[in-house]
């Protein structure tokens, strides 16, 4: 056994946390362009650089300042455009609405993770 004391370069593998990894991609992610994405939507350009503005939808910037969206970035329009017509939501409540949808998923997961049912006794 090893008496010295662990310092940041003897750490254990227990001793990282998982904010500590990092990952590198193999493969650069492929990014879709502002009309690729408008034309997988169906929605006009101007309305896609407004949700972007909005904060609805994340894109980023290229080397040449033009628009490139994660391959999701149609899923996450459909889904704003539900909610739009469905529920006749304004853009900032499709924010918060599209918040707390990514929430309750998350949280089903976690709940999924730990198994359907609660090590705690029930309240009934």
């Amino acid at each position: 056994m090893n008496d010295r004391p662990l310092g940041a370069e003897g750490m254990g593998r227990a001793d990282v946390t998982a904010s500590a990894v990092v990952r590198y991609a193999l493969v650069p992610a492929p990014r879709l362009s502002l009309g690729v994405v408008a034309r997988r939507s169906g929605l006009h350009p101007d309305l896609i650089r407004r949700f972007v503005t909005l904060g609805l939808v994340e894109a980023e910037r290229d080397a040449a300042g033009r628009l490139v969206f994660d391959r999701t970035a149609p899923v996450v329009l459909a889904r704003i455009q539900r909610l739009r017509s469905g529920l006749c939501l304004n853009y900032a409540s499709i924010g918060l609405v599209l918040d707390l949808l990514d929430r309750i998923s998350l949280l089903e997961a976690a709940l999924r993770g730990r198994g359907t049912r609660s090590e705690s006794s029930t309240w009934t």
